[in-house]
């Protein structure tokens, strides 16, 4: 193993930048072969460990650092930057928690914060916490990159790119030497694109960040987070934040992440593939506007996506004419989920206005898409926006 600090891993160095993804996915974060022993070893359940002496070795208590969070540490290390050394990964209990801990380990009061205005729900509760302790915080779109009008003074930028839940686009290079420019650091949600799609530290971010609930485990039974960086004081300081507060993944948690990565390559190709099946075929809809999936040719972010995503997702959002539309829409899927959650084998989708937190309109859906048959999940889809019509 290589812990060169208590809790932090490395992602491994070469040769893993030579393999593809499949085979990044299924070996990433194994130890090294030995006999009699299991590839992937099950969850360690400790408290604490054997520490007579001295206090020396990774694993002391168990806020601190756990075996089975190593090895998941290591495989996304492996997965968001293949083949770099020294790349440092922190898990934590949820997504929510591992933004937190960027965002509240690096400002201090004074400190101004450029948040998306799009960006996820959760997002202004964040805000609050921030202004509450004396951080000023600015919001701009995420697309157009209008973040750029906000860097002045910055101490960080935070991007959420594709966006949650409009898909709106920006350009990771373009803001990130911007901000670096200005001597803000980086923060890049990769949630909707995981690392798959998208590698925000090969853009040029200093922190990649997710939650690990979504498409990167892929089966909706578990809530996970994590954060990636080259520089050691940044991470040390993100890790820092997760001891103080406590925000660690259960050991099971931690082992059914690990298990469900070996299957991501397969799961994210299928859904992709459905996302873009289900936004062509919604293309030819007179009563759905506002469609966006960024691989959609004339969606509006397509280009951006392109020259910086290596797959566009599994969500797709669109609108519908009114909320009773939309709900006919939602009753009358059969192999769909309503569900508030995404990047799953099973396609969910909701009517996004119910929660009252995202600026969308009331008929405003967003789906994503899961790893059915592209013909049965089309056909449902079709099946239920007829049904929804013949409603109105």
């Amino acid at each position: 193993m290589n812990e060169h600090t208590p809790g932090g891993t490395a992602a491994a160095p070469a040769p893993a930048g030579r393999y593809g993804d499949g085979t990044r996915a299924v070996r990433a974060g194994l130890p090294e072969p030995a006999k009699n022993e299991p590839p992937l070893p099950g969850p360690v359940f400790a408290a604490h460990f054997h520490l007579p002496g001295e206090v020396s070795g990774p694993y002391t208590y168990g806020r601190d650092t756990n075996p089975t969070w190593t090895l998941l540490e290591r495989a996304v290390g492996e997965l968001e930057a293949p083949g770099e050394e020294g790349v440092e990964t922190v898990v934590f209990a949820s997504g929510m928690a591992a933004v937190s801990a960027v965002l509240l380990s690096q400002a201090r009061t004074g400190d101004t914060v450029v948040l998306p205005s799009d960006g996820y729900q959760a997002l202004p509760l964040v805000r609050e916490q921030l202004e509450a302790y004396g951080v000023r915080v600015r919001t701009a779109p995420t697309g157009r990159d209008a973040q750029l009008d906000a860097l002045d003074g910055a101490r960080l930028l935070w991007i959420e790119t594709p966006s949650n839940p409009g898909l709106d686009v920006c350009d990771v290079r373009r803001l990130t030497a911007a901000a670096h420019a200005a001597g803000a650091l980086v923060a890049v949600d990769n949630t909707l694109a995981t690392p798959l799609g998208q590698r925000p530290l090969e853009l040029g971010a200093d922190f990649s960040v997710a939650s690990g609930t979504k498409g990167l485990t892929g089966h909706g039974d578990l809530l996970l987070g994590y954060v990636v960086c080259r520089d050691p004081e940044l991470a040390a300081a993100v890790r820092r934040w997760r001891k103080i507060v406590g925000a660690i993944p259960g050991p099971m948690e931690a082992w059914l992440a690990h298990r469900s990565l070996a299957t991501l390559q397969l799961r994210a190709g299928r859904q992709w593939g459905n996302a873009l099946a289900v936004a062509e075929a919604l293309a030819d809809r007179p009563e759905v506007t506002g469609l966006r999936y960024p691989g959609l040719p004339a969606d509006p972010s397509h280009k951006t996506a392109a020259r910086q995503m290596r797959g566009f997702g599994s969500v797709v959002s669109f609108t519908l004419p009114d909320r009773a539309h939309a709900e006919r829409f939602m009753t009358a899927l059969h192999l769909v989920e309503d569900a508030t959650s995404f990047g799953g084998v099973r396609s969910t989708a909701e009517r996004r206005g119910r929660w009252g937190g995202d600026d969308v309109p009331e008929g405003f859906i967003r789906f994503s898409a899961g790893a059915e048959d592209a013909e049965d999940l089309v056909a449902d889809v079709l099946r239920a926006l007829d049904s929804a019509a013949a409603g109105a």
